[in-house]
């Protein structure tokens, strides 16, 4: 009988292997749209990769549910929710072959001018979001033929528990505009303070329990987003780079996936701490 952390591990690569499928369609299309602005008075003049890992603070969130759970209808909404990230950062050294594990961000940016001060990109971050249990919270809508308007514990076994686990994943496209602050001598060590500006959506694989049914649900298009962020990266060879940033931006979910084919709808606010590791491809 094979043990529980075979299972884990096969969960574990096949969303890592289904996000990657959305990551390869997302890059096709930004592939495509520089290809078109390849026509315009821009030009391609070199690109970049990126990979690091990130950590997430949440505003509060309304969450509205509506659906039917073995048939009993409920329409209500939860007020003031908190929810929290788990970054699993201690699986960088605990487990380093699986790069995945810990909440990560990619980048594949390509430089529009000479001076490397305009850029597009394309922006991946795998984030966590998980409403915490035992909140007391204001619900207000019905439950089956029940109206409620009060204050109530909200328990995973008993009204419901809901997480972006699997990633709420943030795909953006940003524009990024570069400070150079050496630009006469670029063999190394010198500053690039930035700004970002991107728009984007989420593709979350939501896990949630509602009334004591959970589900594990399929990746889904479920929002929209935009967010800006800054930051400064630091050549350590002519090519490789360090990068630092903060980022704060605003997420909506108009269509999570529940349970029984119901949907949830919530927003928040969020900020993020990112460092990455970057090359430079120059032609």
């Amino acid at each position: 009988m094979q043990d529980k952390t075979f299972f884990e591990d096969t969960d574990r690569n096949r969303v890592a292997n289904s996000i990657k499928r959305f990551s390869v369609l997302f890059l096709l299309l930004f592939i495509y749209s520089l290809a078109t602005i390849g026509q315009s008075r821009f030009s391609i003049k070199g690109m970049y990769l990126q990979w690091g890992y990130n950590t997430e603070w949440y505003t509060k969130s309304d969450i509205h549910f509506k659906g039917a759970v073995n048939g009993i209808p409920h329409d209500f909404t939860v007020y003031n929710a908190k929810g929290v990230d788990q970054n699993d950062l201690d699986a960088i050294w605990k487990k380093p072959i699986q790069v995945s594990v810990p909440q990560y961000n990619y980048r594949i940016g390509f430089y529009l001018n000479r001076e490397k001060t305009k850029a597009i990109e394309f922006n991946f971050d795998h984030t966590k979001y998980i409403v915490s249990d035992d909140q007391r919270l204001h619900i207000k809508g019905t439950i089956g033929d029940q109206y409620f308007d009060q204050d109530t514990l909200v328990t995973k076994d008993g009204l419901f528990h809901l997480e972006h686990t699997n990633g709420a994943n943030f795909y953006h496209i940003n524009y990024v505009q570069f400070w150079p602050l050496n630009r006469t001598n670029r063999k190394a060590g010198y500053f690039v303070p930035m700004l970002k500006l991107g728009a984007g959506f989420m593709i979350p694989k939501t896990d949630v329990t509602l009334f004591g049914k959970r589900l594990d649900n399929k990746f889904h298009l479920a929002g929209y987003m935009a967010s800006v962020e800054g930051g400064i990266k630091y050549y350590i060879t002519r090519n490789f780079f360090f990068e630092g940033t903060a980022k704060t931006g605003y997420a909506k979910y108009t269509n999570a996936l529940t349970v029984d084919g119901g949907k949830a709808k919530h927003a928040f606010g969020y900020a993020e701490l990112i460092a990455t590791i970057g090359y430079d491809i120059n032609w």
